[in-house]
């Protein structure tokens, strides 16, 4: 019988006065499966089938200066080859924001940008 706990993230739902613009930039720029309003795309897929990894799920004080204050939330995505994504974005116009002091030995890389609402996103590529 199931012992009633969390397995994982089942999804994360974001509010754009234009669902169907913010949900292909996430589909063109980023390569996984965004959808406007949980309707499914072309494709007819509407489920992100993630790789298994880490994650973090960390609460921060109001006042801390990791992300923009006047924003609530930030998405973190794990990823694999960070330069070499950072580089197809910034060829697309996205600014990839990178500080040295963001990269930890141990933990991993870190990048950041925003998507055209303006929600930051920062990149993690884990170490090893």
């Amino acid at each position: 019988m199931p012992n009633g706990q969390v397995l994982g993230i089942g999804g994360v739902f974001l509010r754009s006065a234009d669902p169907v613009r913010l949900a292909a930039w996430y589909r063109i720029h980023l390569g996984f499966t965004a959808t406007a309003t949980v309707e499914p795309p072309e494709d007819g897929n509407y489920v992100w089938m993630q790789e298994a990894g880490p994650t973090v799920f960390s609460i921060f004080p109001t006042d801390d200066d990791y992300w923009p204050e006047e924003r609530q939330v930030m998405l973190n995505l794990r990823v694999s080859g960070i330069e070499a994504l950072t580089e197809r974005l910034q060829l697309a116009g996205i600014e990839v924001i990178t500080k040295p002091e963001w990269n930890m030995p141990g933990v991993g890389r870190f990048a950041r940008i925003h998507d055209p609402d303006g929600n930051p996103i920062e990149l993690w590529e884990p170490a090893g």
